[in-house]
């Protein structure tokens, strides 16, 4: 008798015993031991030993020439990592190159600085610059606020929503006024009054705060209505993100929705971009747009404005979180979400 026929009877039986199963009880059988009756290897996809996938992230730049997917494909292969996702784009007028790696290395053979080790040998060879994230750490991030509040709502109700993975660790303002907003997230939230002979005092006062204490990784400027010295940017390298209307540079100053009211604009726009020792001229992460006519009044620009703002800021930070963006020439190529 085959081992098929077998497995035919047995299955055949246990039908036949479950119709009766009102006049006699029948054992149960589990899968495993039903397996084993008969030698089966079994699999239970079911387990909670299954391995979860750990994921980091991988992006280079430089120097445009073949060879340098396949290259950091093999060395991913070889330290026994794969690729989930892989995205890459090319500034033919530089003739730069640009890819980001998102691998999992749960099954990786070899360990953490033996790969390190791999990614800096392979960049030398093809003269890139690498930034290496192993996605086990979240980034602490600082929101910085005056007395606008619709940014500062926006974002902590995405990430108590889940839609930005990282450790918002700190609100600091130069005005008391939000501070209910922070308490109502648990939230901590510092005031540094600023003054034109207290700002380089206070300023460095925030630094020393955000770095000793709070390990901040992200500034955010969300709607922060003091420009920030270069000390400042030059403290966080690519790691300040400003909102501002896309109106620059045409409408400066305080009211610029109202000056484009009186100029009659038809589009208003929203820009996240990189804090830089050049005011406004940061590489820009992320814009958007939205249609003005002559029915819209000035609270009808303010409230698009207000609503361009908040996601416009999102979607950059939440690029910024997830290893999305490479800087170059003061500009960014941001990869697919």
């Amino acid at each position: 008798m085959t081992l098929n026929q077998l497995v035919i009877i047995v299955l055949s039986n246990l039908v036949f015993c479950s119709a009766f199963a009102p006049i006699v009880q029948q054992p149960r059988i589990s899968k495993q031991l039903f397996a084993q009756s008969f030698d089966l290897k079994y699999n239970d996809m079911s387990s909670d030993e299954e391995q979860k996938p750990q994921l980091a992230t991988l992006r280079i730049h430089g120097p445009d020439s073949q060879g340098i997917v396949a290259a950091f494909s093999q060395l991913l292969y070889g330290h026994g990592c794969g690729i989930f996702d892989s995205e890459q784009s090319t500034d033919r007028s530089a003739s730069l190159f640009f890819q980001r790696i998102h691998f999992d290395y749960s099954m990786m053979h070899t360990d953490r600085v033996s790969l390190e080790k791999g990614v800096t040998e392979v960049c030398d060879r093809f003269k890139m610059t690498s930034q290496l994230n192993w996605g086990d750490t979240k980034k602490k991030v600082c929101i910085m606020v005056s007395k606008y509040d619709h940014c500062l709502w926006e974002l902590l109700l995405r990430h108590r929503a889940g839609e930005l993975d990282c450790d918002i660790a700190l609100v600091l303002s130069n005005h008391p006024d939000l501070k209910p907003v922070a308490d109502a997230f648990n939230v901590p939230f510092e005031v540094f009054k600023i003054t034109k002979d207290t700002k380089a005092l206070q300023e460095n006062a925030e630094i020393e705060l955000m770095q000793t204490k709070y390990n901040i990784d992200l500034v955010i400027l969300a709607r922060y209505m003091q420009i920030v010295s270069d000390n400042f940017c030059n403290t966080f390298p690519h790691k300040v993100i400003n909102i501002h209307h896309s109106f620059l540079p045409a409408f400066i100053g305080s009211k610029p929705y109202h000056r484009a009211h009186e100029r009659g604009v038809k589009l208003i726009g929203a820009t996240a971009h990189y804090a830089t020792a050049d005011l406004d001229e940061g590489p820009i992460v992320e814009q958007d747009i939205t249609r003005i006519s002559h029915r819209d009044e000035v609270s009808d620009l303010l409230r698009k404005g207000r609503t361009l703002e908040k996601n416009v800021l999102v979607h950059a930070v939440k690029a910024h979180l997830e290893d999305r963006i490479i800087v170059y020439n003061n500009k960014c190529v941001v990869f697919g979400d």
